[in-house]
């Protein structure tokens, strides 16, 4: 069986399987992990509080074109997507291992460039960077390890396991502009100048929203997740691990306004399927949700909720409860296209 047949999802159950069968469960490791492979990063208790780690990598021409996208924008957009990660469990980034793989032929003016990228992001979020690995290849591979703590011990952390029926589903910020950001370079489109900012800024200076991950945490919030693979797709994370089913009106999920002005009836497939907004997506009680919202500063729209039935499944309908189909789901490496 190839990868492709076997897919990127059933790839990684695979591997899990194989790491937890491997494992010997008398370990000090062992007995301290909370959660291994499966959510957005591996935790376990520390000496005196909760440990994170995750790692993510962007390989050239898979992940970014250097013909859309600067040496210093790929810098940052590589390390907010790990950042994203520890904000979708409501953690606080500490350190990163940084892992460049690239041509000999590479400008270092271009690797330079790169780091400061890197730096710009991480210092707003007081993220050290400590060390990493170099080493040649055919193109740019950027392979990111950050570490993390739990803000709070004691309220535990976010998981994409503790979704229960009944449950509101929310997101933060508004959806869609890393992927028409994407277009709009790929096929190089014109739009008015802010529109365009903005555009590009989605899809290469996304922010990751820590705090809100934190705040997501404090109120009372069990489970999230961050918006990488699109909407649906990672909602269906959530549901799998969760072992509930979701109903999402579509109506009601917020789309970047550059996107709504400026691909018209494909803006909400964009929002729904598009990926790499780098927003919370997150479940809890109506109560808790009208408390997150007093709570952060960015927009908190509600557009479902958490179901019994249909278990691991995503129910799509309009304002009027009609069936909506999506032709895609989200990314998913190894799929046909």
């Amino acid at each position: 069986m190839k990868v492709s047949e076997l897919g990127e999802f059933g790839l990684i159950d695979l591997l899990a399987e194989m790491a937890y069968r491997a494992q010997d469960k008398q370990t000090a490791a062992w007995q301290r992990l909370i959660i291994g492979i499966g959510d957005d990063a591996a935790v376990w208790h520390g000496d005196t509080s909760i440990q994170l780690a995750t790692v993510d990598s962007l390989i050239q021409d898979v992940h970014f074109s250097l013909a859309t996208a600067s040496w210093n924008e790929l810098g940052w957009k590589a390390l907010a997507a790990n950042l994203s990660d520890i904000a979708a469990m409501g953690g606080t980034p500490r350190y990163a291992l940084v892992s460049l793989a690239l041509p000999g032929h590479t400008e270092v003016e271009d690797v330079t460039a790169l780091y400061k990228g890197m730096i710009e992001l991480a210092q707003q979020f007081e993220v050290t960077i400590v060390g990493g690995d170099t080493s040649s290849a055919p193109l740019v591979a950027i392979t990111i390890t950050v570490f993390g703590s739990a803000r709070s011990q004691d309220k535990g952390i976010l998981t994409r396991s503790a979704a229960k029926p009944g449950e509101k589903v929310a997101v933060t910020g508004y959806l869609g502009g890393a992927a028409a950001g994407v277009e709009m370079l790929t096929k190089k489109l014109q739009f008015d100048p802010e529109a365009t900012t903005s555009l590009k800024g989605a899809f290469l200076r996304p922010y990751p929203r820590i705090a809100e991950g934190q705040l997501l945490v404090e109120q009372g919030v069990k489970t999230a997740i961050d918006i990488s693979d699109g909407l649906i797709s990672d909602l269906s994370h959530i549901c799998k691990a969760s072992q509930v089913g979701a109903r999402i009106e579509v109506d009601r999920v917020p789309i970047q306004p550059a996107v709504k002005a400026n691909f018209g009836e494909r803006a909400l497939e964009l929002a729904l399927s598009g990926g790499e907004d780098y927003e919370l997506l997150f479940t809890g009680s109506a109560e808790v949700i009208d408390k997150v919202k007093m709570a952060v500063s960015c927009p908190i729209t509600v557009i479902g909720e958490i179901v019994a039935d249909k278990l691991g499944e995503i129910t799509l309908v309009d304002n009027k409860g009609n069936p909506f189909s999506l032709h895609k789901a989200g990314w998913e490496h190894f799929a046909t296209r």
